[in-house]
């Protein structure tokens, strides 16, 4: 039952959400504990690369298998090889850290991701040293 409560999630994280809604995800995410917040976001992001590479095999590249590499994969290929050098719970840590400010509180998972991957790059000891250090332009994974 909670897998297909995590793949209904899951599926939800492309949807659009109104201003004024929670996303369910958001939700769904501020009521794990550390170590199943480690477990979905594994879990996410393998789904990411499992579909990315259905949509090779299936509809070989352009198209949407562009757009899915170039708005999803890619940043989550870029996590996965941050994971040899920043653990998971870092990861996991930023992403609260995201969900943890009002304005940010209906943002899409996949943004939140975004922001825990820039922070978990960035060089510095702390938020205000890490955002010093950060450039803001579009997230290219192998990219300083």
């Amino acid at each position: 039952m909670r897998k297909i409560l995590i793949i209904f999630l899951l599926s939800m994280v492309f949807g659009q959400v109104g201003q004024n809604n929670l996303s369910p995800v958001v939700t769904y995410w501020k009521t794990l504990t550390q170590e199943e917040k480690e477990i979905f976001l594994f879990s996410y992001l393998t789904m990411v690369y499992e579909t990315h590479t259905e949509l090779k095999n299936s509809e070989g590249f352009g198209g949407i298998t562009d757009w899915y590499y170039n708005n999803r994969a890619e940043m989550v290929y870029g996590v996965f090889d941050q994971l040899e050098v920043v653990r998971i719970s870092e990861i996991v840590k930023w992403i609260n850290e995201f969900y943890s400010h009002g304005e940010y509180a209906n943002r899409p998972f996949i943004e939140a991701l975004e922001f825990a991957y820039r922070f978990a790059e960035a060089s510095g000891t702390n938020i205000w040293e890490k955002y010093e250090n950060l450039q803001f332009d579009k997230i290219k994974p192998g990219r300083n």
